[in-house]
């Protein structure tokens, strides 16, 4: 199934996007490496599969797996189709693991395994801290080299609340494999999963030219939520002040048109 949607999916998306690419022969013919990209659009997970000869594995959402009802079973259809593996993200540590697990069975079989390191998508077009949880978790117990992946303008494609998609072209820029050998032994050692999570992060920063931000997308995604509140609860007490005074301003006129009469 996945041959047959990059067939019919991959090759229209190339077709029509045209995406231009750098370093492709940094992607090994054989065996086993992790694919370490930033992540700024929903479609990068297709991008990047289109590009390739090999076949590439993602963690994604569970929740692209379980919506009920006919059209959740043909995106659930469709995400297992291209390769997709469902990871339930509600579960904190557990969560992780299964990402970890997932991750280790791919790459035992001498696939290709693709993560987003920040952990969800960019809420801004900027960089953002890397989780050092499955990337380098993956990368110690596997021995797997680390490829940093940059997908460029993707989020110009179709920007929230654009139906319709721009036809432009999208980059991607891949790297040379990293390889984390001297830490062998380590995978239980916070400091070296920071350390080895920073480093590929700061090879897809200047992969992609992007701005890099030291907190977590999710930090700043609440950080973005909420003062979109604040702002919409104080223009609502604004409007409500006008009104205020406006009401004031009409009994006021009829009070000194009754003292006139």
């Amino acid at each position: 199934m996945y041959g047959a949607l990059k067939f019919s999916v991959g090759g229209p998306l190339k077709l029509a996007f045209r995406p231009w690419v750098e370093g492709l022969e940094n992607i090994p013919a054989e065996g086993p490496a992790i694919l370490a990209s930033n992540h700024l659009s929903f479609s990068d997970s297709f991008f990047l599969p289109a590009v390739l000869d090999r076949k590439v594995t993602f963690i994604a959402k569970a929740e692209y797996f379980t919506t009920p009802g006919v059209k959740g079973r043909m995106t659930a259809a469709f995400f297992k189709g291209v390769g997709q593996l469902p990871v339930d993200r509600s579960g904190g540590r557990g969560a992780g693991e299964a990402a970890v697990r997932s991750g280790i069975g791919v790459l035992e079989r001498g696939e290709l395994f693709g993560i987003y390191p920040e952990g969800t998508r960019s809420p801004d077009g900027r960089l953002y801290r890397g989780k050092p949880g499955a990337l380098a978790r993956v990368a110690l117990a596997t021995g797997a080299p680390v490829i940093p992946v940059a997908m460029i303008d993707t989020e110009k494609i179709q920007p929230p609340g654009k139906v319709m998609p721009k036809l432009m072209r999208p980059g991607i820029r891949i790297g040379r494999p990293l390889d984390f050998g001297r830490y062998g032994g380590m995978k239980h050692d916070r400091f070296v999963l920071r350390a080895l999570t920073d480093e590929v992060m700061y090879e897809i920063m200047k992969l992609s030219g992007q701005e890099y931000v030291d907190m977590y997308a999710t930090a700043a995604k609440r950080q973005i939520a909420e003062a979109a509140k604040a702002q919409k609860q104080a223009l609502k007490e604004a409007e409500k002040e006008a009104q205020g005074e406006a009401q004031m301003e009409v009994q006021e006129e009829a009070e000194q048109a009754r003292n006139g009469s």
